[in-house]
């Protein structure tokens, strides 16, 4: 059974914020090739959700209050660690997601900005391409929204 934790940047201890930020870093800047500016000052307007396995962050989002980033409540930074990734685990995170967004906000359109290759992942999930694709840090991506 997985055990998901909820905190705001304040309930976060010093440890799982730098358990989060250091799977952030491994992942977005590491495994994709990609230097970006993680820390965004976003995260205090956050909800964090993950799951760890004693200190080690093994899935992770960032759920944002609508008007937040977009008109609509938002989902982003999901990751799963390495080595927890082709166990479901993904679909898991984004389904607790959802659930934790519609708890905090009520039934609400979650907007999310989608890396092109997980369309059909997020299509599962009863998102849809609202978008063209663009450009994030050289990454395609698209915007696509849950109603």
């Amino acid at each position: 059974m997985i055990k998901w934790q909820l905190k705001n940047f304040e309930s976060l201890t010093n440890t799982e914020l730098y358990n989060i930020l250091k799977l952030r870093s491994q992942i977005f800047v590491i495994e994709q090739n990609c230097i970006f500016q993680d820390l965004d000052d976003k995260d205090q307007k956050a909800f964090h959700l993950f799951t760890q396995n004693n200190d080690e962050v093994l899935a992770y989002t960032r759920l944002f209050a609508p008007g937040a980033c977009y008109q609509e409540a938002s989902i982003g930074r999901v990751m799963v660690n390495e080595k927890a990734r082709g166990t479901g685990l993904g679909f898991e995170l984004m389904r607790e997601s959802i659930k934790q967004i519609q708890n905090q906000f009520g039934k609400t359109p979650i907007k999310i900005g989608a890396q092109l290759y997980l369309k059909i992942f997020y299509e599962n999930l009863g998102f849809k391409q609202i978008s063209d694709t663009y450009l994030e840090d050289d990454i395609p991506h698209i915007y696509m929204l849950k109603p």
